[in-house]
């Protein structure tokens, strides 16, 4: 009998059985990638998201996130990586082919903004469900500024088929594979991904550099270098984006949010959404007779929580992400420390997604004990320390009480990530992971072959901004995707989705019964004990 105790090497024995291995096939991936529109200048697009896309409310696979200019593309779960590089092509050429002279911004730090009110938030409608996503990023606003709302990126979500788990369980832990103990094995990839994410921004961070504009009115202890007329860089730096500058929120660093089951996790999520926080309060009256937020709680809802990866629960109609996870459990992992790659015409390139599966299914063969608090936090330290400083030869990163350097915990880790690779090889009949594991290694050995580098590179070598970079690559792409083909869709089919998400949006428009005020009272009334609704 096996138990919940093996080891690396007992745990890597039962995924290279013939009945496990052979269902690693059915891994399904989606990716979700935001861009901003830019203008012809290189500046932020002004104009509303254009009716050519469809909704923003309610098609599947084109819509915007904080602001009207930072579109946001989804493709479906799929098994097949080329399948969905496909699916982002076709939606990158048909949304390009309706934005006029506008261009996709090819990088995660924002193009040059004058100041914050040159960043439209996005609209969803009339209704009260598309005005309360209005109000959300309001309140984020307000929270945390429009600049950091700004930065783009790429979440990469994962799953393993049901059959997986039936076998993978029953062998480890000697017990059936119900809804609760699928979670729990999530969480146990979600905890080893904790302790092993600083790897994600050394490998795939390209946000090392920023436009001036980002930083000018926020206080930065950072050593800030600059480049060109207004590009600031930090000379080791992989993920300014993941900075404290960038997509966090020092107003989060102390949430006690526990990783250790779901039930942890809903409770001490929900915590934070009920709990009344003094520093928001002052957002809490109406100012010119509009709301400033959706509550004066630490977090409005539960997607406000940054966090390098979620798990995941497809939501039904009105329904909250915690009350999903509750009812149905885990059905996906989101892995959201990815910046857009520059070097990609669609954000994200095809070696990632081979290396993401070995990766993650590392974080699951591999023991994952609970997270105490100081554990979790110096996981915080050591993806910290890589967004910063992840290229410096004298870096050296928390395992426990052991200090280790980046290139010796890395090689420890490709060394075990080696038998997974050669598992999903296998399984798949070709040698794509074990490529995928050697490109990433030569990253390790040569720092200069990481995408922060090769940024930082080309602005040195050639004496130009951040910006220039951008605007010259967003041509070059916007060019590229035009002239290839449609090859999942045709052209008819995405103008029909677009039209058709127009008239659900307008079904949900005339279903609307209630005033906005009741809506929103309504929708929170699970604090007084009701059930748990859902937004965006």
């Amino acid at each position: 009998m096996q138990s919940n105790n093996n080891s690396f090497r007992d745990r890597l024995a039962v995924l290279s059985e013939s009945a496990v291995a052979s269902t690693l096939c059915g891994i399904r991936h989606g990716v979700e990638r935001e861009t901003l529109r830019i203008d012809p200048g290189g500046g932020l697009a002004q104009t509303p998201h254009d009716e050519k896309l469809g909704s923003a409310l309610t098609h599947g696979s084109i819509t915007t996130d904080f602001s009207e200019s930072l579109l946001e593309f989804i493709t479906p779960p799929e098994t097949d990586p080329d399948r969905t590089l496909a699916q982002l092509c076709d939606v990158h050429k048909y949304v390009l082919s309706h934005i006029g002279a506008e261009r996709l911004w090819p990088m995660s730090m924002p193009c040059y903004v004058n100041n914050e009110e040159q960043i439209p938030i996005a609209q969803f409608g009339s209704s009260n469900a598309g005005k309360m996503k209005s109000l959300y990023r309001v309140g984020l606003k307000n929270r945390y500024g429009s600049m950091m709302q700004a930065i783009a990126g790429v979440h990469f979500n994962f799953s393993l088929p049901e059959e997986f788990w039936q076998i993978w369980i029953s062998k480890t832990q000697n017990v059936t594979a119900e809804k609760d103990e699928i979670s729990a094995a999530y969480f146990a990839i979600i905890r080893n991904y904790r302790r092993f994410c600083w790897l994600i921004p050394y490998l795939y961070g390209a946000s090392p550099t920023l436009c001036s504009s980002f930083v000018s009115d926020k206080e930065t202890q950072l050593p800030f270098k600059k480049l060109g007329k207004g590009t600031l860089y930090l000379p080791y730096a992989t993920s300014l984006r993941m900075s404290d500058l960038g997509y966090t929120s020092s107003a989060q660093s102390g949430l006690p949010i526990c990783y250790n089951k779901v039930d942890s996790y809903i409770a001490s999520l929900r915590a934070a959404i009920t709990t009344p926080s003094a520093e928001y309060q002052k957002f809490a009256a109406k100012k010119e007779g509009q709301y400033q937020q959706l509550n004066s709680n630490v977090l409005q809802i539960e997607n406000e929580l940054y966090s390098p990866i979620r798990p995941k629960q497809p939501t039904q109609s009105l329904e909250k992400p915690t009350d999903a996870l509750h009812e149905r459990g885990v059905s996906y992992i989101e892995v959201r420390a990815l910046d857009v790659n520059p070097f990609s015409p669609i954000g994200i390139e095809r070696n990632q997604f081979f290396f993401l599966d070995v990766f993650l299914l590392y974080c699951l063969v591999k023991p994952s004990d609970d997270m105490d608090q100081a554990q979790y936090q110096q996981t915080e330290q050591n993806l910290s320390a890589v967004v910063e400083h992840g290229r410096d030869p004298l870096l050296q990163l928390m395992d426990g009480k052991l200090a280790r350097s980046l290139p010796e915990w890395a090689e420890k880790m490709f060394a075990e990530m080696g038998g997974i690779a050669r598992v999903l090889d296998k399984a798949n009949g070709n040698t794509e992971y074990t490529s995928a594991l050697d490109t990433e290694w030569q990253k390790i050995i040569d720092p200069e072959l990481t995408p922060s580098a090769k940024v930082l590179a080309v602005l040195i070598n050639e004496e130009i901004d951040n910006g220039a970079l951008g605007l010259r690559l967003a041509e070059q792409y916007k060019n590229q995707l035009l002239a290839g083909p449609y090859t999942t869709t045709s052209e008819q089919d995405l103008v029909n989705e677009a039209q058709d998400s127009l008239l659900r949006q307008t079904t949900v428009e005339q279903q609307d019964t209630q005033d906005f005020d009741e809506f929103l009272a309504d929708y929170f009334d699970y604090t007084k004990g009701g059930k748990v609704k859902s937004c965006t």
